[in-house]
Order: structure tokens, then C-alpha cells, then sequence
């Protein structure tokens, strides 16, 4: 099965780590990576699309309100929901003071 992950952290806690902390949590990042998982960063500005009528509409930020932004995305295939937890749960969100937000993708061919 396949899960969305969205990843939420604080840059200043990512700072806040030495360089062998962050290169080994951005080592996990690659371990997906190679597995064929996708593993991407996001930038922090973001457009809402909102076509009620069928006109688009847009406002500037985010959906949903966080106290972390949002950081990254990834898809990853994954057996169980705890063998989806247990991968991201190393990863740099989720160790860095920040979180990791998993969802089962329900259908499609992602």
C-alpha cells in the first residue's frame, strides 16, 4: 500500500542540529529514496485553489493552520501503516522537533 506522507519542521530546530546529526537523518531520506520511495523538500510559500463555481479562486498560505510548515512530501510503499510509521519515524521531521503526518493513499495508480 501506498501512504502520503507530509512532513512539518522548523528550520531552527533543523539548525540547531551538528552537521553528523543532520547528515544522518538526511541519510534516511536517500535510504527512501533508493528503495523507489519519492522524497522531496517544499517550499515554504503556498497558493490555496478553491473552485466552488467553477471559477478558480485563490488565497495566498497554507490550508490548515500549524505551528510547524509545512517542509516536505513523500509517497512511500509500505507493507502496514506500522511499517509506514516505522520509516518515517527516522527521518529528519520527525526526529528534528518536527512531524510526520501519514496517510493510506486510497486508489489510483500513484
Amino acid at each position: 500500500m501506498k501512504y502520503l506522507c507530509l512532513a512539518y519542521g522548523d528550520e531552527r530546530a533543523w539548525n540547531g542540529l551538528s552537521k553528523d546529526e543532520q547528515a544522518a537523518l538526511l541519510a534516511q531520506d536517500e535510504q527512501l529514496r533508493k528503495r523507489g520511495d519519492l522524497v522531496a523538500a517544499v517550499g515554504p510559500s503556498s497558493t490555496v485553489v478553491r473552485a466552488w463555481d467553477g471559477n478558480p479562486q485563490t488565497t495566498e498560505g497554507p490550508f490548515g493552520a500549524s505551528f510547524l510548515p509545512l517542509a516536505g512530501v513523500s509517497i512511500i510503499e509500505a507493507t502496514s501503516l506500522d511499517e509506514a510509521i516505522r520509516l518515517v519515524a527516522r527521518t529528519p521531521c520527525a526526529r528534528a522537533r518536527g512531524a510526520v503526518e501519514v496517510r493510506p493513499i486510497a486508489a489510483g495508480n500513484v
